[in-house]
């Protein structure tokens, strides 16, 4: 998805209309090695710089000015319609998985919601801003819970075991095979296993196994959405 260059570092553009979290999440991303190119409070102002600078990726509140209602959700939106290789890492207050679903549409590539509280998770974060530049998905646990209850009772996801979607639960939060191993204490055998089963249910097609993934997420978002 990306078209980084692997010998610069990763450009950030963030939209935030909190000051201090604007001025701490850039210093976070900057000590980490990434290039804060936009810092803006204002979603209109934040799609205006971002599509002049073309960052890898846009970390932005839902919230913010002008209006102070969805304004940073639908900037994040327009910007990805307009620029589809640029990552969007949403932080929100709220845990609302609609904001996902809507942001997400038919490319589950480079996106991540997060609950702000775990800026403080330094590395976490880190990792969610960078692997969604990279084109993967980083989703808040409190989403992935949310939406794991939202289920469809004829829906592909009824076909999956319970391990199968607490394993596709951390795939949709980001998480590696060997993360997914060391997250749910068994072996990365048995996730290859689980990864390969929930592949055949879902009738997603022997592509590259990046390409599976999101695809994998993709289904699951969906599922949510039918069932709002």
């Amino acid at each position: 998805m990306t078209s980084h260059d692997a010998g610069r570092p990763l450009r950030v553009a963030i939209g935030e209309d909190d000051v201090l979290l604007r001025e701490g999440v850039a210093r976070i991303l900057t000590d980490a090695g990434l290039e804060v190119v936009v810092r803006s409070g204002d979603a209109d102002d934040l799609l205006q710089r971002a599509l002049a600078y073309r960052p890898d990726v846009v970390v932005t509140d839902v919230r913010m000015p002008p209006r102070q209602e969805d304004d940073g959700l639908r900037a994040a939106m327009e910007l990805r319609r307009r620029l589809p290789q640029v990552g969007v890492l949403i932080l929100s207050q709220f845990c609302e998985p609609a904001y996902v679903t809507d942001l997400v549409g038919e490319r589950p590539e480079g996106i991540g919601y997060l609950l702000k509280e775990r800026v403080g998770d330094v590395t976490t974060f880190v990792d969610a801003v960078t692997r969604v530049a990279a084109g993967g998905s980083a989703l808040d646990p409190e989403v992935v819970i949310r939406m794991l209850g939202r289920r469809t009772k004829d829906g592909p996801l009824q076909l999956l075991t319970a391990r199968e979607l607490a394993v596709l639960a951390a795939m949709a939060e980001g998480l590696s095979n060997t993360g997914v191993a060391e997250s749910l204490l068994i072996s990365h055998a048995s996730v290859e296993k689980h990864v390969t089963a929930i592949f055949r249910k879902l009738r997603i097609a022997p592509i590259d196994s990046e390409h599976r993934r999101v695809q994998a997420v993709l289904t699951y978002l969906r599922a949510d959405t039918r069932a709002r």
